[in-house]
Parts: structure tokens; C-alpha cells; sequence
């Protein structure tokens, strides 16, 4: 039986460290309130001009690859998840392929938020499977802080996001005591609206409730307008207790979603990555699940929320830590915008 391993990981966060109290500079904020909400002590900023997205992702794959004891040349296929594109399109996807001179192979560029890289990992789990690829590069980026709101308007997201990239290489295994074990995707979209950024956008406003008093020319001027701009509606917005209150419940859930599908229970976990959206989420699903504290891995403090980089960074982290070994039983899940959240379970 075929099933796919992680052979090589790799992660990238930008030099520039940016603490809680650098943003005391920009916004009414302080470091004992943003620790409080979130347990974040600073994030990573890339370089306004001289990182992208696709500049990080080249950065953690590079050590991916080799870590995986091949070269570019040998991928032949690239998944790529990332709400922070360099461009509206194309994706970044092929921008990795033309970075790392890689041959003419396919790119897919997933938009799943926050459990983006889970994703990811299944849509590569079933190439592998399928027989179809043999080294696909799966990779998380995200350059969130240029487009966040450093104004004290718009500290509750601004204060959460940061920076960084992370990437593996998955190739087919038959060894039964290796590799990912199942995935595990869901959404909901009836609440799409509580953590989204709406601009530049083709909705014509049709989300608000107020739509309708628009006139067809207002409307047509609304892809990008100057008084969007002036009413700060380019920014991401989010509801906190609702997006919350949520997550407690979908995190649990499809975490023990993965365990129950391969007959093991929390106990049986040997780490648990979670997505970094805040640490006060994973002290929660800790304890829900009763998991000693040597059984999750969170690294937010460091870090912020870097979506969908936050998995591969952490797995990466954990691994080089030495938390992670061979014949471990690690679960990686996420939960985020959409709503989407997602699980996979694998043997290291």
C-alpha cells in the first residue's frame, strides 16, 4: 500500500522582529493587553520591498528540498497555499516554479486560509496516492503586514499577523509504520462574512445590507475606490468572539475526527501542531482534549498568526527541536476563514 511521508522540511521568517511594544508607536495598545488576548510577544515583518510572499516560499523550500536529499529539478508538482498572494493573479504557485527554475510542471495555488497547508497536504496526499506524483512540494506563505491596519481602529487583527513561509517535500512510502495516515476537510459558509477582507472585490457590495441603495454606477466603480480607501474597507475584518467560539468547538472535533478514523485516542498523540491563531484556542483544545503540555507544540508567541504558514513553521520547529521522531504520531490542524478547518494524521 502507497501512502505519502514528509521527507524533507523547511521554514523561513524574516530577520525583522517586531514586539508588542513597537506597535505602541502606531496604535493604543500594550504588551500585557495584546499577550493577554492572543499570548503573543512579537511576530516578523518581511522587508516592504525586498520580500514576497513568493520570496519567502523560495527560502523554506530551498532547505525543504534539500533536507529531502533532492534537487528543484525533481519536483513535479507544486501546491501552493497563501491568502497574501503577490499578485491578484496569478497565483504564487508559478512564480515558485519560474524563482526556482523548476521543469514546466503544474502548480496549484490552494485558498483555504488559515487551514490552507492542511489542505494542501491532503491535495498532495491523493497525487502521491493516485501514483500520479512522486515529489510534490507543498508550501505555506504569507506577508500579511502589508496590508494590515496600524491604526488603533484596527489593532485587533494588526496586532495578531505576521510573516513567514514554510514547505515540505511528500513522497510515496510503503512503509506501514510511515507516513499520513488520513485527512480530514470541512467547511461552513454560512458565516463567511466574520472573518473576511472583502476589497478589492467583484461582490458589489452585495454582502451589506444596505446593497440595494446603490446606484448601477456606484456600484460599477467599486472594484477598488478612493472612498473604500478613505472608510479604511481595504483591510481584513474579523469578528474575535465569534470566530472563537467556533474554533473551541471545530478544533476538537476534527482532531478527534483523525484519531478515531486510524483507532487511536488523544493519549496516543505525540504532538499535536496546531494552527497558530492564538494561543488562548490551543490552551483550550489542550484541555478539552487532556493533552500534557509536552504533547502540543505552539510557537504563536514568537511568531503571531502566519496563517497558513503557522503549520509548516511550527512542524518544522517542532522537528528541529528534536520533539518529533521517527514512528511518532504527530496530527497537524487548522481552523480559520471560510469557515474551514482540517486534519491530517500521520506517522513521522
Amino acid at each position: 500500500m502507497i501512502r505519502s511521508k514528509i521527507a524533507g522540511i523547511g521554514m523561513y521568517v524574516p530577520s525583522q522582529v517586531v514586539t508588542n511594544n513597537d506597535l505602541t508607536k502606531y496604535m493604543e495598545t500594550s504588551d500585557e493587553w495584546v499577550q493577554e488576548r492572543t499570548g503573543i510577544k512579537e511576530r516578523r515583518y518581511a522587508h516592504r520591498t525586498n520580500e514576497t510572499t513568493t520570496t519567502m516560499a523560495v527560502e523554506a523550500a530551498a532547505v525543504a528540498i534539500e533536507r529531502a536529499g533532492i534537487t528543484a529539478a525533481d519536483i513535479d508538482f507544486i501546491v501552493f497555499a497563501t491568502l497574501s498572494p503577490d499578485y491578484y493573479f496569478p497565483g504564487c504557485g508559478v512564480l515558485l516554479q519560474r524563482a526556482m527554475k523548476m521543469k514546466q510542471i503544474g502548480a496549484l495555488d490552494i485558498r483555504n486560509q488559515c487551514s490552507g497547508f492542511v489542505y494542501a497536504v491532503s491535495v498532495a496526499d491523493q497525487f502521491i496516492k493516485s501514483g500520479m506524483y512522486k515529489n510534490v512540494l507543498v508550501v505555506g506563505a504569507e506577508k500579511h503586514s502589508f496590508g494590515l491596519d496600524f491604526t488603533t481602529r484596527g489593532r485587533n487583527i494588526s496586532v495578531i499577523f505576521g510573516d513567514g513561509a514554510g514547505a515540505v517535500v511528500m513522497q510515496p512510502t510503503t512503509d506501514e509504520n510511515r507516513g499520513v495516515l488520513s485527512t480530514h476537510l470541512h467547511s461552513d459558509g454560512s458565516e463567511a462574512e466574520i472573518l473576511a477582507m472583502f476589497n478589492p472585490g467583484t461582490h458589489a457590495n452585495h454582502w451589506k445590507k444596505d446593497a440595494a441603495s446603490f446606484n448601477e454606477g456606484e456600484i460599477a466603480d467599486m472594484f477598488m475606490s478612493h472612498a473604500m480607501i478613505d472608510n479604511a474597507e481595504n483591510f481584513p475584518t474579523m469578528d474575535g468572539p465569534a470566530v472563537f467560539k467556533t474554533a473551541v468547538v471545530k478544533f476538537p472535533e476534527v482532531i478527534m475526527e483523525a484519531l478515531t478514523a486510524n483507532q487511536y485516542t488523544a493519549a496516543d498523540l505525540t504532538l499535536l501542531i496546531p494552527h497558530q491563531a492564538n494561543l488562548r484556542i490551543a490552551q483550550f483544545v489542550q484541555q478539552k482534549l487532556k493533552l500534557r503540555d509536552d504533547q502540543v507544540y505552539n510557537n504563536i508567541q514568537k511568531y503571531g498568526n502566519t496563517t497558513a504558514a503557522s503549520v509548516p513553521i511550527a512542524l518544522c520547529e517542532a522537528w528541529e527541536q528534536g520533539k518529533i521522531k521517527e514512528g511518532d504520531l504527530v496530527c497537524l490542524a487548522a481552523f480559520g476563514s471560510g469557515f474551514t478547518w482540517a486534519s491530517a494524521l500521520l506517522k513521522w
